[in-house]
Formats: structure tokens, C-alpha cells, sequence
């Protein structure tokens, strides 16, 4: 570490944190979240631990493989797949510096409060992303980016499209166009080029769904579409209209293929219900005014607000963050490798 050192400090006075990165990550990205964290590691002279998800540790496998038959030297980057206890022992081991977390929230935090003392750490979990629909929206371009950011890797995205707030006048209109675009999507294995929404995770994980959303229709959501289960692990793309506010549906993240839609009076009204919740990651708002998107700019609780786009919208060099229980810290690129390092000052009397 030391000639990476040198060099780096040299350039930007800053230097790697004093240890190891442990890099953990999610099933959902199994290989672009990985790059996202051990790239940065690398990149300012960290060696780092990876740890993927049970569930697809392949990808991370092969990518180091890949650093260390480009030249990284033996043991920069190592690969290790484990159980949970073992998994604890590794992150809260005295001798790691930072801890880079992709995952549920409720593992995220409970690994954050058993850090050896002076470890650092980015977390990055989910939300139950918010759209805010003006009157003036124009349907037409909107109604397939909300399909897209509900629908595509079949709603696993932390940023996933979920609760839209739409004009009283005009909620039930946008859950049928919307429908209609998700009765179209074809579902099934996710190998197949034409398929649009693949499967979930595990079998569980459609059993959960299914769960949610009977929970949802029992206290007085409509179905629009959807609310059924295709096979083992796929869930036919579903719409709901208003949901009640206290069902897991509209309380949680659903990392499923569903989108909710709320009625409202009054733009106030919708911010103050899309920020209701304790997540906050990226959120965003159809309008053709300028005045009502600075609104949601300036008001929504999120850390992006995606102006006629979808909430689900990322470019690599991007900051993504969650706020309040969503995350800790700042992803992306470049501000990875700034958390990855600390700046060091030196005073020199002559």
C-alpha cells in the first residue's frame, strides 16, 4: 500500500484509509454494484474484501479474477463467500477500515452499530421511491418512463417507481394507461431478450408480494392489473389504486413489480405524503411548470428529484444516496473514492 500511498497523497493530499475495505453487496446489480464498490477501493490504493450475496456470487467472482489477471497483485482484492456470523466477524474486525454496505436496511444498521470503534462506513439500502404527478404532466411521454422505472429487473431496484401521486381527476386515467402498458410487458426468464420483467429472487420472494398486496386490496385498494403469481418466482406486473396509507404496500419498499397510485387535492398535500415515510433516496415529479418542479425539487425529502423522468434514472458518475434510514454516506464513482480516503494536512516551519 505504501507506493499507492505516496503516489496519491502526492497528488490530491489524500491518503487511503489506514486498513482494509470490506465491500458487501446486493443481489440486485450483482455485478455493477460490486465494480461500483471495489473500483474506487482500488483505485486510491485500498485493498479490499469482497463479499457478494448468496444468491449470485458468480459475477463478483469473475471480476476479480479480471483486476488480478490485469495486474493487481495477489491478495489486493479478495474474494470470500460465507454465512452471516462469519460475515459480522469479518466486518467488525478491528483491523477494517471502512465498511462499504449494499442491502436491506435492517442488516445495514445493525452492522453500522457494531463497528470497531474508528471504522468508517457508506451504506446504501432501498426506499419506496415517490412520483409527484402535476396536473399540466404530459401523459403521454410519462406513462412509459413509470412503467420502465416500476417494471424493469421486475421492481429489484432500490430506486424503483412506487407510490405515484396523481390529480384526483386524473388517478384513475393514469392506473389504466399505465395497465394497459403493463399488460403488455412480457414476463418470464430474464435470458430472453424479449423478456421485459423477469423473475424475482427466490420463490419467498413472491410469496411476500403476493402477501403485501392482499393485504392492500383487503383495505380497499383497487386492482387495476396484475395481483397474481405467473409461477415460482414471477409476479404479473401490477397495478393498484389507492392503497390504504398504513398497508405494508404503501409503508415499505415492495421490491416486486408493483406501483401504487394515490389520489390527491393538493400539491401540498402530495409532498407532505410522499415524505411521510422514514426512506428517502431518489423521488421525482411530471410537470410542464417551471415553478411547481422547483417545488418539488426544494421540498421532496430526497437526495435526486428527476424532473419528467423516472425515479429509477442513474448515470455512473452521479452522487446516489439515501437519506435518513435509506443510507449513510454518498455513492457513485467519484465520491466512493473520496469516502475511501482522508485528507492529511502537513505544516512545514522554515
Amino acid at each position: 500500500m505504501t507506493r499507492a500511498t505516496e503516489l496519491y497523497g502526492q497528488k490530491n493530499h489524500w491518503l487511503p484509509a489506514h486498513g482494509p475495505v470490506v465491500a458487501i453487496s446486493a443481489f440486485n446489480h450483482p455485478l455493477n454494484l460490486i465494480v461500483h464498490q471495489v473500483a474506487p477501493a482500488v483505485a486510491v490504493g485500498c485493498p479490499v474484501i469482497v463479499k457478494p450475496a448468496d444468491d449470485t456470487p458468480m459475477s463478483a467472482r469473475s471480476f476479480v479474477d479480471m483486476l488480478t489477471e490485469a495486474g493487481l497483485p495477489p491478495g489486493w482484492c479478495e474474494f470470500i463467500a460465507c454465512d452471516i456470523p462469519t460475515s459480522e466477524q469479518l466486518v467488525t474486525d478491528p483491523r477494517v477500515a471502512f465498511l462499504s454496505f449494499i442491502g436491506s436496511a435492517r442488516v445495514g444498521w445493525m452492522l453500522r452499530s457494531k463497528l470497531a470503534p474508528g471504522t468508517r462506513c457508506a451504506l446504501e439500502h432501498g426506499g419506496a421511491a415517490p412520483v409527484i404527478v402535476d396536473d399540466s404532466a404530459d401523459l403521454e411521454s410519462m406513462i412509459p418512463l413509470l412503467a420502465k422505472g416500476g417494471f424493469y429487473h421486475a421492481g429489484q431496484v432500490c430506486v424503483s417507481v412506487q407510490r405515484v401521486f396523481a390529480p384526483t381527476a386524473k388517478a384513475r386515467q393514469i392506473a389504466a394507461q399505465l395497465a394497459l402498458q403493463a399488460d403488455a410487458m412480457i414476463v418470464g426468464n430474464a435470458v430472453e431478450e424479449t423478456t421485459q420483467v423477469g423473475p424475482l429472487i427466490r420463490p419467498r420472494e413472491v410469496d411476500r408480494v403476493e402477501e403485501w398486496l392482499a393485504e392492500a386490496v383487503a383495505g380497499g385498494g383497487e386492482v387495476i392489473t396484475g395481483n397474481r403469481r405467473l409461477g415460482d418466482t414471477t409476479f404479473a406486473p401490477t397495478i393498484i389504486l389507492n392503497p390504504p396509507a398504513n398497508c405494508r404496500l404503501s409503508t415499505q419498499e415492495v421490491f416486486g413489480p408493483a406501483i401504487d397510485i394515490y389520489a390527491y387535492d393538493d400539491l401540498k398535500e402530495a409532498i407532505g405524503r410522499a415524505n411521510s415515510l422514514p426512506y428517502a433516496f431518489q423521488a421525482s415529479c411530471f410537470t410542464n411548470h417551471l415553478d411547481v418542479a422547483m417545488q418539488c425539487v426544494r421540498e421532496l425529502d430526497a437526495s435526486a428529484v428527476m424532473v419528467n423522468d423516472h425515479t429509477a434514472f442513474r448515470v455512473d458518475w452521479m452522487p446516489f444516496a439515501g437519506r435518513r434510514q435509506s443510507g449513510y454516506g454518498v455513492g457513485g464513482i467519484g465520491y466512493t473514492m473520496r469516502d475511501m480516503t482522508q485528507e492529511k494536512m502537513a505544516v512545514i516551519r522554515l
